[in-house]
């Protein structure tokens, strides 16, 4: 897969340059699935948040960026579906767009749903995530992030990238997000770490790994966990 993990969305010029990068085609000719899932699993969740997702209402627009089409999968509803129907689906898409919300209960229904399984083999396809979506690609996400608990317990996403991430860094709305509390949250993820501002996506593509930023972030190389 080709990833463009965000912290907010597509919030500046230099991360919208690096999807068009990605997708190897301007937006207006590129067909979208948009995964609204993580919305559903906060502790705060309501059922606006879904909707604006979908809808491009949210004040962090996925799907109003401009694209051909836009298409709806809903993690939880893909065991009842005939699986070749919905994977032709996937396999159909340009892109996918991933929501925010709780990374874990997004990764417990990405494994449950099989989309987990089946992104490896899709070579071409986009993978954009907003916070929880780009968290859940990640090995951990560290218990400063646990709000949905999995029924295995721990922290542990899909560990399809190396590095894990500490979104919303120093941002108005999240005021604990320091970074203070990033260097804490690192030292015990026991791996690569970054930390990215509302500004910052980070950009993987043939085993490439590139920061995109118009703000702040950090890197932290750490090796310990406790």
């Amino acid at each position: 897969m080709k990833l463009l993990l965000t912290d907010s969305g597509v919030t500046n010029t230099s991360i919208r340059n690096a999807l068009v990068d990605l997708l190897g085609k301007p937006i207006a000719e590129a067909g979208a699935l948009c995964i609204p899932t993580a919305g559903y699993g906060a502790p705060d969740a309501d059922p606006g948040g879904p909707w604006r997702f979908i809808s491009g209402q949210s004040p962090l627009p996925m799907t109003a960026l401009g694209w051909k089409s836009v298409g709806v999968l809903e993690l939880t509803a893909l065991p009842s579906i005939d699986e070749a129907r919905w994977v032709s689906w996937v396999r159909e898409a340009d892109v996918l767009l991933v929501n925010g919300g709780d990374a874990l209960y997004l990764a417990h229904w990405m494994r449950e749903s099989g989309l987990a399984a089946l992104l490896p083999s899709l070579p071409d396809l986009v993978y954009v995530g907003l916070s929880a979506g780009s968290m859940v690609m990640t090995p951990r996400v560290g218990d400063y992030f646990v709000g949905w608990k999995p029924p295995t317990g721990g922290d542990r996403a899909l560990g399809l990238i190396d590095f894990s991430i500490f979104p919303h860094l120093d941002h108005p709305a999240c005021p604990e997000n320091t970074t203070a509390a990033a260097e804490l949250w690192a030292a015990g993820i026991g791996g690569p770490a970054y930390a990215t501002d509302d500004q910052t996506a980070i950009k993987v593509a043939d085993g490439t790994v590139e920061v995109i930023s118009e703000g702040h972030w950090r890197l932290f190389n750490t090796t310990s966990a406790p």
